[in-house]
């Protein structure tokens, strides 16, 4: 589904030229889960974002769905995200001024999903999601929990073939916190493909796979085999 290879970010300006990514290669297949971890300045955001087709890589070759993005026009780019990529962010990233409804129908709006389809899809998601009773609440009348499980109904309306979770329990106590690893869990049981940025031990063992990055490299991947972890490779 993804395939990364020797892909570098280098962020410039008149006076500094920072190296976030150096030469790195990852492949993600269909129905994985896997969490990327690392310090801050890692470059683990930066390799989210560009897989996410929010920020562009200097250089290598990122292919999803076999076509390369590395290069690929704005306007393509941005049809590719709204097609295959959900995201969930850890400041949940909901629009205060609009309901729950609304906010989980937007991206069917920019989709241009007719109205009809759009409120089936809106109602079918937030009845599995446990939200039904809260589509007219606004986000700030919301426990942190039900925030964010508003912003990941928002990232699966579109049945997107990749889920982006930026730190998702970030922001909550370790309630809702689990009961949203426990949601990303069983996506990821009924076939969704998951990658995840997080600072958590315990949040990284629900996935299948953890990336180690550092300085902008990938350090070591591991197995996540019921909480024993298999050191696969090491690099660099």
């Amino acid at each position: 589904m993804i395939t990364i290879k020797n892909l570098s970010k280098i962020f410039r300006t008149e006076e500094v030229e920072t190296k976030a990514l150096s030469e790195v290669s990852l492949t993600i297949n269909e129905g994985d889960f896997v969490s990327i971890m690392g310090p801050s300045g890692s470059g683990k955001s930066t390799l989210l974002n560009i897989i996410g087709l929010l920020d562009s890589a200097t250089d290598g070759s990122y292919t999803l769905l076999d076509q390369e993005m590395v290069g690929l026009k704005e306007n393509l780019k941005s049809k590719a995200r709204k097609k295959n990529i959900g995201f969930i962010f850890q400041n949940f990233n909901l629009i205060d001024e609009l309901s729950v409804y609304d906010n989980i129908e937007l991206p069917l709006l920019y989709n241009k999903i007719h109205a009809f389809e759009r409120k089936k899809k809106v109602e079918d998601i937030a009845n599995i999601l446990g939200i039904s009773h809260r589509l007219k609440h606004f986000p700030q009348q919301l426990s942190g929990g039900q925030q964010q499980r508003v912003a990941v109904a928002r990232a699966l309306i579109n049945n997107p073939k990749i889920i982006l979770a930026d730190e998702p329990t970030g922001n909550l106590d370790s309630k809702n916190g689990n009961e949203v690893m426990e949601l990303l869990t069983d996506l990821h049981a009924s076939g969704s493909t998951i990658l995840m940025v997080t600072h958590s031990d315990y949040d990284a063992s629900f996935s299948q796979r953890t990336i180690l990055m550092k300085d902008g490299v990938i350090l070591s991947e591991k197995l996540n085999h019921k909480n024993v972890d298999v050191l696969v490779t090491s690099k660099n």
